[in-house]
């Protein structure tokens, strides 16, 4: 960190590093409040994490939004379930500024042409907890955008998934979800003089006088550049979880490989505030799914399972298949843990859909079929026995699982593993138990490992968002939000849109905190 002031090669109000769904809010509304703002990205794409998100969905209840659909919700219900879900875990006013923060953010949004949003019913994924919503009407997305109607970000926002993994081509039609809200905001920006938008300027050190943070050090093809940031600094640049080193050293489970994060997502940010002073916390924790294996030796996070079931290496049952993501991720590592579970574990399903795993979003395209078979990922036979063989578990176990399994299905409970208990579980089966017989040849066996969609532990801030020191005094000048920031929720994932509403509503804080400090 430098210790004397640089010599600034651009100066601003507010600098903001990230271009994700924080990152765009925060420079949005620096922009809107008459500050001039410089927003860096450190990839060649604009987006981050949330270009890749299918729904881009928030988690913001009570929104003029949902309100107008018709949803029955009150802010003390919403706050009601939260606290209830994540507990003494984090600070209370921090999840009190998130429960109520979203209504508002989406008020002033929505005041912007460029700006829309739709419901996406999406139930609360603690549906027993107090005051859950089981119609999902705490969900909110933005709407799709033609790309007609914003061709100057086509190749510049991050996605799909597909496009950056199997080389696909973009999209000529829509954006969507993650790339919608992107595109959307950017639009937006590019309407105010005083902002500027930078690809390929990741932020590598803050520079600190007196105890303020004042600017930021990136660095472009090579060489650093000193930009000083008269007000703030924003740190909305994602977790850190396309970084072994630091997932190891801060005892994160799995590798950077099964990420759905970037590989960008380095922890830049977070060193750089961390060597500022900065506190953090959670630092273990992630945004946990299952995540099917694919070809290139990568699981990616999968949901939306309309039939089979999950077996260890012991040929048994031992989850709930169609639990909330996270809630099944963290199910999944706990007994990896224990040494109950081992990977990969296995999706058993028979031939209702065919040899393709019954998956109905896997978050990008399947490979061809045979290169998963080539690869010893997905495997086929005539009888549950044979397939047992083929992926290595006791036959008799398997056998006498499928058999269990079988037998509950026309009585619609699971009292193994609560499938279907839940309204989520039932999400993607129209409200009926998402139990189905494997009792149709052949049979087949996919492979599965445990996948996140990016770490959540971060630089610990106030209801502001304003970066906290050890002591809880108040780094002058910096700013966190979204995956940088250790997350208002915890160690869970109280519902769909909590990551990328958590980010856009405290990067917009920040920049309201640095409006009222003047």
């Amino acid at each position: 960190m430098p210790e004397q002031t640089p010599e600034w090669t651009q100066e601003y109000d507010v600098v903001v590093a990230g271009s994700g769904a924080g990152g765009v809010t925060g420079t949005y509304t620096a922009a809107r409040e008459g500050l001039s703002v410089l927003m860096v990205e450190a990839s060649d794409k604009f987006g981050g994490t949330t270009a890749y998100s299918g729904g881009g969905g928030m988690w913001f209840p009570c929104n003029p939004v949902l309100l107008r659909a018709g949803a029955d919700d009150t802010i003390e219900d919403a706050l009601t379930y939260y606290r209830s879900v994540v507990g003494d875990r984090t600070p209370a006013d921090l999840q009190e500024t998130y429960v109520r923060g979203g209504a508002p953010l989406i008020e002033y949004l929505e005041q912007d042409e460029h700006l829309e949003f739709v419901p996406l019913p999406w139930p609360d994924y603690f549906g027993k907890a107090p005051k859950a919503k089981l119609d999902g009407m705490r969900h909110t997305m933005p709407n799709p955008l033609q790309v007609s109607d914003a061709p100057e970000y086509k190749d510049v926002v991050r996605g799909p998934l597909d496009v950056d993994r199997h080389g696909s081509e973009t999209p000529n039609d829509l954006y969507i979800g993650g790339r919608a809200l992107v595109a959307r905001f950017l639009k937006a920006i590019a309407t105010f003089d005083n902002a500027t938008v930078q690809l390929n300027s990741p932020v590598v050190d803050l520079v600190v006088e007196d105890g303020a943070v004042t600017g930021v050090i990136i660095e472009v093809n090579g060489e650093r550049q000193a930009i000083r940031a008269r007000r703030g600094v924003l740190l909305a640049a994602g977790g850190f979880e396309g970084n072994d080193a630091m997932r190891t050293e801060y005892g994160v489970p799995g590798v950077a490989r099964d990420t759905m994060g970037p590989p960008t997502n380095q922890g830049l940010a977070h060193k750089a505030g961390i060597a500022a002073g900065a506190d953090i916390d959670l630092m273990d924790q992630a945004w946990w799914s299952p995540g099917l294996t694919h070809p290139d030796g990568r699981s990616a996070f999968a949901l939306w399972f309309t039939g089979g079931i999950f077996v260890n290496q012991d040929g048994k049952r031992f989850v709930n298949e169609s639990a909330p993501y996270d809630r099944l991720g963290r199910d999944v590592l706990d007994q990896i843990a224990k040494g109950d579970v081992t990977l990969p574990f296995w999706m058993i399903y028979d031939d209702k859909e065919g040899e393709v795993p019954p998956i109905k979003a896997a978050n990008l395209e399947f490979f061809p079929t045979e290169e998963y078979r080539e690869a010893g990922l997905w495997h086929t036979a005539d009888t549950v026995e044979e397939l047992a063989e083929k992926i290595g578990v006791p036959a008799d176990a398997l056998a006498a699982t499928v058999a269990r399994f079988n037998e509950q299905v026309p009585t619609g409970v699971d009292p193994d593993f609560g499938r279907g208990d839940e309204a989520y579980d039932r999400a993607f089966s129209n409200g009926e138990p998402p139990l189905v017989s494997l009792d149709q040849g052949p049979f087949h066996a996919a492979a599965f490992g445990v996948s996140d969609l990016g770490t959540k532990g971060g630089l610990k801030t106030n209801n502001a968002g304003n970066v906290l020191r050890p002591d809880g005094s108040v780094i002058t000048g910096l700013y966190a939000a979204g995956n940088t920031m250790a997350a208002p929720s915890g160690t869970v994932y109280p519902g769909g849109g909590n990551p990328i509403g958590t980010s856009m509503l405290f990067s917009h804080l920040a920049v309201r905190d640095i409006l009222a400090r003047g």
